[in-house]
């Protein structure tokens, strides 16, 4: 498993919605994590950030996916352990998410807020602290 840390980003849904349209365009299937409030931010972004894309996602909330919905390659969800292993986490919530374990890449991203870097470094621990090897990306300035 590849974990990455993408740390200094001004604006975190921005980049996360960047993430999503790249990984929607290679075909690769994803899930967010994070709060709720982040998730229904993200949610709208990804209809608005751009206005000649659009990355098709649907939304989980704490559960298995409906079957009508399960082909969708792109799941906003509360809780990684909900979903099925997919190719890349995407995670913007304050903790590693529970499972995450199961995918082949870990992407996490962190602002430049204070408490989003405190919460980051965290993250990166717990990583480290169970073996994975870490990538670190610092945001141009």
């Amino acid at each position: 498993m590849k974990v990455e840390f993408h740390s200094g980003v001004a604006d975190k849904l921005g980049v996360a919605c960047r993430f999503l349209r790249k990984a929607h365009d290679a075909g690769a299937s994803v899930v967010v994590c994070g709060d709720r409030a982040s998730l229904d931010r993200l949610d709208v972004a990804l209809w608005t950030f751009d206005p000649l894309s659009f990355v098709a996602h649907a939304r989980g909330r704490a559960a298995a996916p409906a079957p009508a919905l399960a082909p969708t390659r792109t799941w906003l969800v509360d809780s990684a352990a909900c979903v099925a292993s997919r190719e890349l986490l995407l995670n913007l919530g304050p903790e590693a998410p529970e499972g995450f374990e199961r995918f082949a890449r870990v992407i996490e991203v962190v602002s430049t807020r204070e408490e989003d870097r405190t919460a980051g470094r965290a993250r990166w621990k717990h990583y480290a602290g169970r073996g994975y090897a870490i990538q670190r990306h610092e945001a141009a300035a």
